[in-house]
């Protein structure tokens, strides 16, 4: 079955092995040249502004790599695309790379800028790489390797008697680990950076080879410089080392700044471009021997479709194991120079020239160890399968095969500490087990990491890059233990938070486990105070799919149950709102949002009202309450379609919401009719008694105003009535409040299945003890209203109400607070017998 992934070529593997380097790309290098390609066909939105001074010294040209990751993800979401991923974060972060450039070539934030964007590009540079070898491993092992897996096991082997490319291609195909070891080296390559390690060249149009050695060989007299020195007699290659004299000193040093740029250029796997510097300096038998490396193939023993008795060429060396052998002693040999033995060593598998010259570098001796072993394992497939009689190779070149781990193993003990440093660093971990495909033990590295008090405070774009590589590796299946890689992403969404972006946040919070991407998104919602970013988080959380209404529940929980100090200020004057309990109560917008959340709201304003109830804080409780919407009655009956669906826990809540509400228009009522009592018209001070020395005009005056005052009175009489009938009324239906009376829950058949979450016994609790404290003051106050309005036969009734054995409201009263309701009735009962009325405020009869 084809698979539904865009599939490579995968020619470019044998690149370093086959004939033909310049034909065959490799892997590495072509996705090299498609991101330059796509790069260039783009803008990077962060384009630079020249400000001046920069004082981010270049923070903000790499923060961007938080939206612009977050946006390569939500345009490949799809699980096919998971490769085209990858190289859309490596883009992006090339284009971050650009920038910093750009900058540093500006002089943009003086010296220190510079260090610090150095700084930056060198672990944007690594970071770049990885994605790279991430790419290039991953994408074998999951598509070709997944691919080719049946192919394999109905293959016998190689063909015995082919021709040594036809082996050797052939057994690329079939030998996963020898193409991993390939793609490394290809990776290696095109990642290598000279650095000040390169050397230019002296170039011309056209140079001779040992130009100056020539001359002062033809002109033995006058020579400038050289003259006194014994130098070699002959101009043929071997002469240097055959005579074992030296060139012209500058002969000499060319020749070493051209042994040099030869192998800079093999090492970044540039080997036509060494051929050509060769030819450019006249040293064509340079060019011969390095071309005896490639692998032998004559078509024309193969059958073609050619024309008949055409002889095509032949490509190669055919006497290849003689050149071997010969590159093996070169590169063995104290007599050549480092770089020239390095060169040949590339070529033949010879170890220790290339690690006495590379050995201070993890990646350049990684590339030559996987040189040798791709060398031994081709080499011996070769002589196994190819009908022909081959040199023989020393046995230190066939003693010399290692397994990827002994490599890594031997890296980690290196004599270099700059090498043993990059190996325990974290790029160096990461690489090694991607590598390895260990993906488990990597994440064990990871976590250790976060857990480490030493490295505790990882880098934000540290923890973005090991974040995105657990992404990949849990979307193709490599992650085993799940835990380890939610520690990971929630570490990452924990910066998130930090950064304020609520797309973000939602959008990797949604990779995490329904516990923690909760938690995570509460923790960050609890931070956001402005409406519009509470809209916008609440709509990056509905389109991540989180669950929203367990996010906001858990968000007005966290927010309510937060106690903060009161401060050097404390308490704020009575009737104004603390901030804190501001925030509280704002916190409730989470849950007005969203309709199906009617019963969540009045649950969570309830908890928040018997909290300021019980503080006394009423102008809070009222804020509370007014954040409920009228209508939540109405929402709860249509969520539930009728009142006998409704759940427990919503059904008491709302009882509980309408005690609050009877409540608070009982206190109000009490407010304004007390108001209103105390503030009578007063009488205007002209009103005096009028005498007879007054003129008609000025009594006419005084009587008009006196009559005006009275008006007032006893329209003010009349409002205080009014007012009195209400609080009355108001304030015995909370004393009266039907269902088991007030603030008690409604019959249900069992608590909630919930209940110990709820904290259902606490709740009943704090119910109890707010009817023994608000009941008997809601007795006293309309005791009040009743004593000051001259109703004190209400006042004598109120006493069976409280002593009722249907309500008995009796028991929330303590003996001290009974005592001083009935001191009270007391005092109405003697106004009555002074009225000439009973007790209780019927008339005497004889």
């Amino acid at each position: 079955m084809a698979s539904p992934f865009p599939i490579s070529s995968r020619s470019g593997l044998l690149r370093t092995t086959l004939n033909s380097s310049s034909g065959m790309q490799n892997l590495s290098h072509s996705l090299i040249l498609q991101e330059r390609s796509d790069a260039a066909a783009m803008e990077d939105r962060s384009m630079i502004v020249d400000s001046g001074d920069d004082l981010d010294r270049g923070k903000s040209r790499v923060d961007v790599l938080f939206p612009q990751f977050f946006e390569v993800l939500l345009t490949h979401s799809g699980g096919q695309e998971i490769f085209d991923v990858i190289q859309g974060l490596t883009q992006v972060c090339g284009g971050a790379v650009e920038q910093l450039e750009l900058e540093i070539e500006r002089g943009m934030g003086g010296t220190q800028g510079a260090k610090q964007r150095k700084s930056i590009l060198a672990w944007l540079r690594q970071e770049i790489y990885t994605w790279r070898l991430l790419h290039a491993l991953f994408k074998d092992r999951v598509l070709l390797q997944t691919e080719n897996q049946a192919d394999d096991e109905m293959q016998d082997g190689p063909t015995l008697g082919g021709s040594e490319k036809a082996v050797v291609e052939q057994l690329y195909v079939i030998n996963a680990t020898l193409r991993e070891y390939q793609l490394v080296v290809d990776w290696l390559e095109a990642s290598y950076e000279p650095g000040e390690q390169e050397n230019p060249l002296h170039c011309n149009d056209r140079m001779m080879a040992w130009e100056n050695t020539l001359y002062q060989l033809e002109n033995r007299q006058g020579v400038a410089f050289g003259r006194g020195h014994e130098i070699v007699q002959r101009l043929d290659p071997d002469a240097p080392i055959r005579e074992k004299r030296p060139l012209h000193a500058v002969d000499e040093e060319d020749n070493a700044r051209l042994s040099r740029a030869i192998f800079m250029a093999i090492r970044s796997g540039r080997v036509d471009d060494g051929l050509r510097l060769c030819k450019h300096y006249g040293q064509t038998w340079r060019v011969a021997i390095l071309e005896g490396w490639r692998l032998h193939e004559d078509p024309n023993f193969q059958e073609s479709s050619s024309v008949a008795r055409e002889k095509l060429p032949i490509m190669g060396n055919p006497r290849r194991d003689i050149w071997k052998r010969c590159a093996w002693l070169m590169a063995d040999s104290s007599r050549y120079d480092e770089y020239t033995r390095a060169t040949a060593g590339a070529f033949c598998g010879h170890l220790g020239s290339l690690k006495s010259l590379l050995h201070n570098n993890w990646h350049d001796l990684l590339w030559a160890h996987l040189k040798v072993q791709i060398d031994l394992r081709v080499e011996s497939e070769v002589r196994g399968c190819c009908g022909k009689r081959y040199q023989p190779m020393p046995d230190d070149y066939w003693n010399g095969k290692m397994t990827m781990e002994q490599i890594f193993e031997e890296l980690n003990v290196a004599k270099d500490a700059s090498v043993r440093d990059f190996a325990k660093s974290q790029l160096g971990v990461i690489q090694r087990h991607l590598i390895l495909d260990t993906c488990g033990e990597l994440l064990q590295h990871m976590v250790r990491w976060l857990e480490d008090a030493a490295t505790a405070q990882l880098q934000p774009h540290q923890l973005r890059f090991m974040a995105h590589i657990v992404l990949f590796l849990r979307q193709i299946g490599r992650v085993d233990q799940e835990r380890l890689a939610e520690k990971i992403i929630a570490t990452y969404v924990e910066v998130l938070i930090v950064r304020g972006d609520p797309h973000l946040v939602a959008f990797y919070a949604a990779a995490l486990s329904n516990p923690l991407q909760v938690q995570l998104y509460s923790r960050f919602l609890e931070q956001v105070e402005e409406k519009r970013a509470r809209e916008l988080a609440l709509e990056a959380a509905l389109q991540a799919g989180l669950d929203v209404q367990e996010i906001t529940r858990l968000t007005v929980e966290n927010i309510r149950r937060v106690h903060i100090s009161l401060g050097e200020f404390g308490e704020p004057p009575s009737g104004e709102i603390s901030a804190e309990d501001q925030r509280k109560i704002s916190a409730l917008d989470w849950l007005v949002s969203l309709r199906e959340q009617r019963g969540e709201l009045l649950w969570q304003a309830n908890a928040m009202m018997r909290i300021y109830l019980a503080s006394n804080k009423v102008e809070c409780m009222r804020q509370t309450f007014r954040k409920v919407p009228g209508d939540v009655v109405h929402d709860l009956l249509s969520i539930y379609s009728s009142l006998d669906n409704v759940p427990p826990r919503e059904e008491c809540s709302l009882k509980e919401y309408l005690c609050y509400k009877v409540y608070l228009t009982g206190i109000d009522s009490y407010m304004e009719w007390n108001h209103m009592q105390l503030n009578k018209p007063k009488k205007p001070p002209t009103l005096a008694a009028a005498s007879a020395q007054d003129n008609f005009t000025e009594r006419m005056a005084n009587e008009r105003k006196e009559q005006a005052y009275r008006t007032e009175v006893q329209r003010w009489e009349h409002k205080v009535m009014e007012h009195a009938k209400q609080a009355q009324e108001a304030l015995y239906n909370i004393l009266l409040f039907p269902e088991k009376g007030w603030l008690v829950d409604p019959f249900i058949p069992q608590e909630p299945e919930n209940a110990k979450l709820l904290n259902w016994e606490q709740r009943q609790l704090q119910m109890e003890k707010l009817r023994s404290t608000c009941l008997p003051e809601v007795a006293l106050l309309l005791n009040d209203v009743m004593f000051k309005t001259r109703d004190f036969a209400g006042c004598v009734r109120l006493a069976d109400e409280i002593s009722c054995k249907k309500r008995q409201l009796y028991k929330v009263y303590t003996k001290h607070k009974l005592a001083e309701l009935m001191a009270k009735i007391a005092d109405a009962s003697l106004e009555l017998l002074n009225s000439k009325l009973d007790p209780w405020g019927y008339p005497i009869t004889a």
